[in-house]
């Protein structure tokens, strides 16, 4: 199927992790049943995946959801577990919480409400340093180049099919995010000039990329083919929470040039349907 495969791609890239199908919501609950807390915005989220979510809330994830719950006039609460296999099974299924602020339109673990954002994988360079100006991973002026790559993501595909895989510096996919972080790793290479570019999927590039110590361009890949390179993200609620999702459809449409400038703050490079750049 198609979107589930762009799924597991997005989680490879994003998460770091393989996505498998969640059991369904426990037995006797029904379809038509609600128990979304009418209190307490209750958020499944990741402990430690910046720049969306952590203990600390600094992610933008844990700001849009402090900013949801105050149009709600609820509290913000939350259940952590990693975003690995059994996410949606120990949180959302299990009645622990009731959204999970960032999710892959499409995902089939769970019901996912409209985008409200689009974003692609993006190169990251030394801004000043001759590749600002690159345009897609064929550019010719990329031949020879060391550039950066999380393992088994999809820009590996279109890497390999430009003949860039050779010269490339693979970083890890599957880590223990308490003590490593290869996609902060790869972009202090960058700014190192021990590699000289790296591919990230945009989110994480681009919010690294702000916080690096020398001056980086962060370049959305809109124009690759052979393999899923950007996707809109929504959120996730249970298949049962049809109400709860119109309220949060209902949230996302009104607020969303509020939603844009939280995600530009972070440094997330967020496009339009054409693909062109939203800055504000």
């Amino acid at each position: 199927m198609v979107v589930r495969g762009r799924w597991v791609a997005l989680l490879a890239g994003v998460l770091g992790m393989l996505a498998v199908r969640a059991h369904g919501q426990p037995a006797g609950l029904g379809g038509a049943v609600e128990l979304v807390d009418p209190k307490v915005l209750r958020v499944c989220a990741d402990p430690r995946s910046m720049p969306f979510s952590d203990e600390a809330h600094e992610g933008f994830e844990d700001k849009l959801a402090e900013l949801f719950a105050e149009k709600l006039g609820k509290t913000v609460s939350y259940t952590y577990y990693p975003r690995a296999i059994g996410f949606v099974r120990n949180t959302l299924d299990a009645m622990k919480c009731d959204v999970v602020m960032g999710d892959a339109q499409g995902d089939d673990l769970v019901q996912t409400t409209n985008p409200y954002y689009h974003a692609f994988y993006a190169l990251i360079v030394r801004s000043g340093g001759g590749l600002d100006d690159v345009g897609s991973l064929g550019d010719p002026r990329l031949k020879g180049k060391h550039i950066g790559l999380i393992a088994g993501t999809p820009p590996a595909t279109i890497m390999a099919n430009n003949g860039l895989i050779g010269d490339a510096k693979p970083f890890p996919l599957m880590v223990d995010t308490r003590y490593d972080a290869p996609s902060k790793a790869m972009i202090d290479e960058i700014v190192a000039g021990t590699i000289d570019a790296g591919v990230l999927w945009g989110p994480i590039g681009g919010y690294y990329a702000k916080h690096a110590t020398t001056p980086l361009t962060v370049i959305p890949l809109v124009h690759e083919h052979g393999a899923p390179m950007d996707f809109r993200i929504s959120m996730g609620v249970r298949r049962s929470d049809q109400d709860w999702k119109r309220t949060l459809n209902r949230l996302i449409g009104e607020n969303q040039v509020a939603i844009n400038k939280l995600l530009i703050e972070y440094g997330v490079p967020i496009v339009d349907e054409e693909g062109k750049a939203i800055v504000q």
